[in-house]
């Protein structure tokens, strides 16, 4: 049984690897949501002195500013391709290819460890939550960014869903990671001083609803993937993008402006003397 169960996972991780190599990442972390890393940078306070992982950092859109602050940086991401982007935007910090839910880092190696709209695609919340406080010193501090449910990103994928391939038994919904009573749960007694805070991003990059679409259905992998899933019924590949396009519709503010909701989490990890 146990065989079955990692052939299963190992099988689930491949196509994750491979949704997220899909389109470009990178754009939509360079042009869309630039300003979430740093903001994720200044709530850790990384800077000189300090160690960080960025786990599932994509192609570096939180471990890049961290560096830049003077943090020692190793960033991590399931997927290689992403890992090489990052590596020719700057080599100035340790890229790796890792797995969030088996960090191949040994207990307390760092002082912070974060995330950035990236390990809540993880698909096992608790180990993962589990795997951020193991690698993280006594002291230290977990910080992390994510999509809300009810924000924009995560209607997006509630959107998608009917038209996506139903996920294996035990794999979390992403946007529970936005959930502060979710993260308050995973984490439980192995943080403390948790300031947990909805924020929002203004996204003012799409001129229409019709320009978000043509962005996304050509550069983010999760939607990207919902489209192949899709490609042999013209009805409902119809039917996706007129309800992608009524919910850019609702979001937008004027001018093309959008509001996208995110969690802003940040806790520490218990010092060794309590």
């Amino acid at each position: 049984m146990q065989t079955v169960e990692m052939t299963a996972d190992q099988a689930l991780k491949s196509k994750h690897r491979a949704m997220w190599a899909l389109g470009d990442y990178a754009a939509v972390a360079a042009d869309v949501i630039p300003s979430l890393g740093p903001v994720l940078v200044e709530a850790v306070a990384a800077g000189p002195g300090t160690r960080v992982l960025d786990v599932a950092a994509g192609s570096g859109n939180a471990a890049i500013p961290a560096a830049l602050a003077g943090a020692d940086v190793v960033a991590t991401d399931l997927t290689p391709e992403l890992i090489e982007i990052g590596k020719g935007l700057n080599d100035g910090l340790t890229w790796q290819v890792a797995d969030a839910e088996a960090l191949p880092f040994g207990d307390g190696t760092f002082d912070t460890v974060m995330s950035c709209v990236g390990v809540m695609f993880a698909p096992h919340h608790q180990v993962c939550a589990d795997e951020l406080v193991r690698v993280c010193r006594p002291g230290g501090t977990i910080g992390l960014i994510n999509w809300t449910p009810q924000g924009f990103i995560g209607q997006m994928f509630a959107t998608m869903k009917p038209y996506a391939p139903p996920p294996p038994p035990g794999v979390q919904p992403p946007p529970l990671w936005g959930s502060e009573e979710h993260v308050r749960a995973l984490f439980g007694d192995a943080v403390t001083g948790v300031v947990a805070q909805r924020k929002m991003l203004r996204v003012g990059v799409f001129a229409t609803a019709e320009a978000f679409l043509d962005f996304f259905k050509r550069n983010y992998g999760p939607t990207i993937a919902v489209y192949r899933a899709n490609a042999g019924n013209p009805e409902a590949v119809a039917a996706l993008d007129a309800a992608l396009l009524d919910l850019a519709r609702s979001h937008d503010l004027g001018g093309g402006a959008m509001d996208w909701e995110y969690l802003l989490f940040v806790a520490r990890t218990p010092a060794e003397n309590g």
